[in-house]
């Protein structure tokens, strides 16, 4: 099958009960996603997929044919890390890590469909979405963090969203 992965293009042979998961980890060597529960519960394995959020461990990978898929690893480098990975670093947004990779995918998109007016289930107003602390932890309820680092999730998340203007208008 052929799939573009942190923008190089793949040609990969994987059985068809492979999921887009142990593609990404046993066949390309790229383990930043994790398998927490494989079962989609704990989002540890959240990539994006033409710029949305999925858990891998659901999807198998022949369903990804020509998609475009992001990691963790394709966010950001060491010596150039995205928005989301710098603030979770000034904000200790992880404790233990292993949910770490997950998270910063899922604020990534979530960023975006904030960004579209994607309204969630606690949005008060349908056509104007505004980023406080509750709408995050709504739209980051797919992703568990077992050690308990919320608080410096949401502050990492609410960072970004604040340089990227999402919570002017929170402030008014």
């Amino acid at each position: 099958m052929r799939i573009t992965v942190n923008g190089e293009a793949r040609e990969v042979e994987a059985d068809v009960r492979t999921t887009l998961l142990d593609l990404l980890r046993e066949h390309l060597g790229l383990t930043g996603a994790k398998k927490g529960c494989d079962h989609g519960q704990c989002g540890a394995c959240t990539v994006l997929v033409d710029g949305r959020r999925i858990n891998a461990c659901l999807s198998l990978a022949v369903m990804h044919e020509g998609d475009e898929v992001v990691t963790i690893e394709g966010l950001g480098t060491p010596d150039h890390l995205s928005p989301l990975q710098a603030a979770f670093l000034h904000h200790d947004g992880f404790q233990c890590g292993y949910c770490t990779p997950g998270q910063i995918c899922s604020a990534t998109a979530m960023l975006d469909e904030v960004a579209q007016g994607w309204p969630s289930h606690v949005s008060d107003d349908l056509d104007h979405v505004v980023l406080d602390d509750m709408e995050i932890r709504e739209r980051m309820s797919g992703n568990i963090c077992r050690c308990s680092a919320y608080p410096t999730i949401v502050a990492a998340i609410r960072e970004v969203a604040e340089a990227d203007g999402a919570l002017a208008e929170a402030a008014e």
